[in-house]
């Protein structure tokens, strides 16, 4: 998630527009749960902070959804996204919401397209689905200059398709 958030960033600035980007790790070891921020804005940002009340949520584990409260602080007018491989129908209901929540199946996306169970880039393509917080052509050309610093560019050709499909595929 940490590369997907610096993706994320990255594409704000090539907008122009200002971002502050950033992890918090929880307990030190692997598989431990951890969150990323961003804050993105037309002007310059001076908070600090997590950010406590998010517009947006992404949850890339799907086994959060029933062990932590993934909706906490988000603005009723905000939105939900979840790798989640039943559908946004079955999500609302594993959530009992009834706020925006949308499911992709992100891990599956990944699988087809990278190769791998890695479904952070899918889930840049459905952040951007159901925000507009930043240019699908931004995040694509984020991602190319990011990953292709140290990727082949058939591995990060997959990563843009796993990003277009889930643009195209989020329920």
């Amino acid at each position: 998630m940490v590369t997907a958030n610096e993706i994320l960033a990255g594409a704000a600035l090539l907008e122009g527009r200002y971002m502050k980007a950033f992890p918090e790790f929880g307990p030190e070891r692997m598989g431990a749960p951890i969150r990323a921020f961003a804050r993105v804005s037309d002007e310059p940002i001076k908070v600090h902070s997590q950010v406590y009340f998010p517009d947006y949520v992404i949850v890339l584990d799907p086994t959060l959804i029933k062990n932590v409260n993934v909706l906490e602080g988000l603005k009723p007018e905000g939105a939900l996204v979840a790798n989640y491989a039943e559908g946004t129908k079955h999500l609302k209901a594993a959530l009992e919401t009834d706020m925006n929540v949308r499911a992709v199946n992100a891990t599956q996306i990944a699988l087809e397209t990278i190769g791998r169970p890695m479904a952070n880039t899918a889930m840049l393509g459905a952040l951007v689905r159901i925000s507009n917080v930043v240019k699908l052509e931004s995040v694509m050309e984020e991602l190319r200059n990011k990953l292709g610093a140290k990727l082949p560019e058939k591995v990060v050709e997959k990563n843009v398709l796993s990003v277009q499909r889930a643009y195209d595929e989020v329920d």
